[in-house]
């Protein structure tokens, strides 16, 4: 309206764009039929539906680096030690439009969380150690353990969401430093919407997985970094060194 007013936007524009709007919504049938059929609502959120989507969050990882073969981890591995704030947050999984419009941060969704995921994944005699900063009581530089740090943004729509930058938080950032000087052998697990820019901190990681937006189904996360499934997902475009 404010633009129409300003004169940058004419009345007819405006009105020919809201006719191809119409045009499609009545070939749709939208104004015959303008809710959903609800017979099938209760089906939603089901066991098969949820198994489909672990299927879907596996079939999508991207395995960007892995030295030495790391990926994937035994399952009777000795310790584990997992930091960052995406490793135990449903709502970052899946990110913005998620209930609420900007998304944000919490248990708003009913689901398994990746930290979830691997502690159901590994043997009984693992050691799964938890710390949403990086701060282990044990000895992540054992020759025993394996880190993961599982960083990324926070959930966002539109505007909340542009970066001038494409880097993770400075929060992440700070839990990556310390499990890079702490850690013998570091996998970094991604959870975002767009590929961010890691090209200076690659070097430090043994491992790097994009697990994009994984949803409620973090235990498809870990079907991959334990090797019930294989890394299929692929890049479907380069992914960027710089802002250049």
């Amino acid at each position: 309206m404010r633009a129409m007013e300003r004169g940058a936007v004419s009345e007819e524009r405006i009105d020919d764009a809201v006719c191809r709007i119409l045009t499609v919504k009545f070939a749709m049938g939208l104004f015959e039929q303008p809710f959903a059929h609800t017979a099938l609502s209760a089906q939603i959120g089901s066991a098969q539906h949820r198994q489909l989507a672990r299927t879907a969050v596996a079939q999508a990882l991207v395995l960007l680096k892995n030295d030495a073969n790391l990926l994937p981890l035994p399952k009777n591995i000795g310790h584990l030690y997992i930091g960052g704030q995406a490793a135990h947050d449903l709502c970052i999984q899946a990110g913005g439009w998620t209930i609420e419009w900007q998304g944000r941060t919490g248990p708003i969704i009913p689901g398994t969380t990746i930290l979830e995921g691997i502690q159901a994944a590994v043997s009984p005699q693992t050691v799964v150690e938890y710390n949403q900063h990086g701060r282990f009581t044990g000895d992540p530089g054992a020759a025993d353990a394996v880190c993961i740090a599982v960083v990324g943004e926070l959930p966002y729509a539109e505007v909340r969401g542009d970066s001038v930058s494409l880097s993770l938080p400075p929060a992440e950032n700070r839990v990556l430093r310390r499990m890079e000087e702490a850690c013998a052998r570091l996998v970094v697990v991604l959870v975002a919407g767009r590929p961010l820019l890691v090209t200076d901190d690659l070097p430090k990681w043994d491992a790097l997985v994009m697990a994009w937006l994984p949803g409620s189904e973090g235990a498809g996360v870990a079907d991959v970094l334990f090797g019930d499934q294989p890394f299929r997902g692929r890049l479907p475009v380069m992914w960027p060194r710089s802002l250049d």
